[in-house]
């Protein structure tokens, strides 16, 4: 399973009976929908009115505290499908699928550690800053640029996917017209919260969501508890006798360990994971709505403890899901196990037919849907961020826009890579789309984390070697994954009926990542530019304490 925390899933038997579970009570889907809607657009139209400058645009003003800021990044990271997708893995794998929730949380010590405060202190508004702060800006701003947009098209469409299914299944919507609306819907309402609200709506909205979010994992997560009598011991031996699998299911091995080649895989998947959470853009962009340093770190903070604890929530969703159904219903349902956390719902609702149990997956399904508009609408402002800021302003124009065109390029490149992203999305409906937000992780640690890291703490870093690293992180990561499994060659592929894979492993972190790292390194080596010693002298003062920060 690659990265199935954040894979869109791509439907199957479950939603069909789920559809006809909540017929009776499709008025209510529809009304919970309805109010998220209104309620957001309401908050984006107020965000609007006070959106005046590029700083606000980019950054919300830098007005949000270090709480609000780490309740808006927990709203980014924590997709519906994350918490869908590691429920899956626990309830099909046990132990296994338990060490993804693990992962999540170490990836926030790397973000908090590594970049953070750094990247808070160094930068205006996007990653591009940072890098072309001492640097040739036009190559690298255009590279930084490109690096970000391929992430977030990435990620988006695996959103826009998720949402069409999801939504129009859950509606009783099945003609294809009916999903490419429904993702055309989706991509509208992205649309309007980032062109009118930009950070400030955006960042409401995550908040929102955030608390949405939490509230209905922990609902589940208290019945299912209550169900068994809040005994851990009790759910998990029930999910072990249940999964079939014996104490095998509550020890390592049963997913990674079977060969040497899965074990590679899950140390790839793994590395890509930690690792690419410190380079994510729409992650990245958020450290610049604070007023300080410090807020950022205690946003940082904010976001370990809530993403910490909604993380363990999913251990219980898994093994109450493992524990309420059978092993071969979760997988009936979905290879990949996506679906395991709203079938639990249905189930300890009341089951198929129950008037809570269709209740309690209308509100989940609700809840879905507000996390995947708040995920898109950030996956969206990042990308059309550093088109504007570091591509428009700085290579087009070269650095003569003012703020007033920059913001207005910012919003037309909105409107295009939303356009793209219901076209790919409604392309895309009937596709498994791990491999595609596999590619988004694998992108963003061979990328950009390299670049990040060796500009701020590498005084020999040059342009040569920030091409070298983002390009060639790039082109080897997109290159490995679309020669793996997780395109061609296998019953879960994107395409199932073509085999032309010849990269053993389903994520390329582990070849990749290094590579992005050795190629900065070679390329700074090999360059024959020197360094500019006092532009590294300033960063290095102005990243470790503030100075001259914006």
């Amino acid at each position: 399973m690659t990265l199935a925390h954040d894979a869109a899933y791509d439907g199957g038997p479950w939603l069909l009976q789920a559809a006809n579970a909540t017929t009776e009570h499709r008025p209510l889907i529809i009304s919970l929908f309805a109010a998220f809607v209104v309620a957001t657009l309401a908050i984006t139209v107020w965000a609007g009115r006070q959106t005046k400058s590029a700083a606000d645009f980019y950054a919300g003003g830098r007005q949000f505290t270090g709480f609000q800021n780490g309740l808006a990044i927990s709203g980014d990271y924590m997709s519906a499908a994350s918490f869908l997708g590691i429920a899956g893995a626990i309830a099909l794998f046990g132990y296994d699928g338990f060490l993804y929730s693990i992962g999540f949380l170490v990836a926030w010590l790397v973000a908090l550690l590594l970049v953070a405060e750094p990247l808070r202190n160094s930068g205006r508004f996007t990653m591009g800053d940072v890098l072309a702060y001492r640097m040739r800006q036009r190559p690298v701003r255009t590279a930084a640029g490109t690096s970000t947009i391929v992430v977030s098209i990435f990620y988006l469409l695996a959103q826009m996917a998720g949402a069409g299914v999801l939504v129009s299944l859950l509606l009783g919507i099945t003609s294809d017209g009916g999903k490419v609306a429904i993702v055309a819907l989706v991509g509208l309402l992205m649309i309007v919260y980032v062109t009118i609200g930009g950070m400030k709506g955006t960042t409401w909205v995550q908040m929102v969501k955030a608390v949405l979010l939490i509230a209905g994992t922990l609902l589940i997560t208290f019945l299912i508890l209550l169900k068994f009598h809040f005994n851990v011991s009790e759910l998990l031996g029930a999910a072990a006798t249940n999964s079939g699998k014996g104490d095998a299911f509550l020890k390592p091995g049963l997913k990674y360990g079977a060969t040497g080649t899965s074990k590679l895989d899950f140390l790839s998947l793994g590395i890509a994971l930690v690792l690419g959470t410190a380079g994510l853009p729409h992650i990245l962009i958020r450290f610049y709505t604070v007023p300080t340093a410090k807020a950022a770190r205690k946003s940082v903070n904010w976001a370990i403890g809530i993403i910490g604890a909604f993380y363990l929530m999913t251990i219980v969703l898994g093994f109450g899901a493992a524990a309420l159904l059978k092993n071969s219903d979760i997988i009936a349902s979905n290879k990949a196990g996506n679906t395991a956390a709203p079938l639990a719902a249905l189930e300890i609702g009341g089951g198929a037919g129950s008037t809570g149990g269709s209740i309690l997956l209308a509100v989940i399904s609700a809840v879905a849907f507000a996390t995947i508009l708040a995920v898109v609408a950030g996956l969206t402002l990042a990308s059309s961020s550093s088109f504007a800021h570091d591509i428009y302003a700085n290579v087009i124009r070269r650095g003569q826009a003012t703020e007033k065109e920059e913001v207005r390029a910012a919003r037309w490149a909105t409107v295009l890579i939303g356009v793209v992203s219901i076209a790919l999305g409604a392309l895309a409906r009937d596709l498994n789309v791990a491999g595609l937000v596999a590619l988004a992780f694998a992108v963003a640690a061979s990328a950009n984390l390299p670049t990040i890291l060796y500009s701020l703490f590498w005084k020999r870093f040059t342009t040569t070697g920030a091409l070298w690293s983002i390009y060639g992180g790039l082109i080897s990561a997109v290159v490995l994954v679309l020669f793996s499994p997780v395109v061609s060659g296998k019953p879960t592929s994107m395409f199932k009926s073509v085999d032309f894979y010849w990269f053993p492993l389903e994520n390329p972190g582990l070849v990749s990542i290094p590579l992005g790292f050795l190629l900065g390194w070679l390329g700074s080596v090999l360059s024959k530019e020197k360094p500019d010693a006092g532009k590294y002298a300033e960063l290095e003062v102005k990243s470790l304490t503030g100075v001259g920060a914006h």
